[in-house]
């Protein structure tokens, strides 16, 4: 399956964008919030490998019933009204979420 991974400070920026929206008399709306960019669980594992410098063991399976084979956001909208776009790639978010975890399990 592919999917759209966003890292979660790239997500509180938009909600902050949102509430400032709202308080300069915008209107209520829903936004997707996304990066526009798709990675297979593989690749996630392979960045997971990258960082870690660790080998992660899995194994392949076939997709879940029901489980949709691409799940990918537009932002467009949200970059049009709100000004906003993700800073963060995924790489750079399973760096910190591994500087993060390092850090608190000393």
């Amino acid at each position: 399956c592919i999917r759209d991974y966003i890292d979660v400070n790239d997500l509180t920026d938009a909600h902050i964008l949102a509430l400032k929206h709202l308080q300069n008399g915008g209107r209520s709306d829903i936004f997707n919030l996304g990066t526009e960019t798709g990675y297979t669980v593989k690749e996630v594992f392979a960045l997971c490998e990258e960082v870690t410098g660790k080998k992660i063991p899995y194994e392949i399976y076939a997709r879940r019933a029901g489980d949709p084979a691409i799940l990918v956001a537009s932002n467009k909208k949200a970059r049009e009204i709100l000004d906003w776009q993700p800073k963060r790639n995924l790489k750079d978010s399973i760096k910190s979420a591994w500087l993060w975890h390092n850090n608190t399990n000393m």
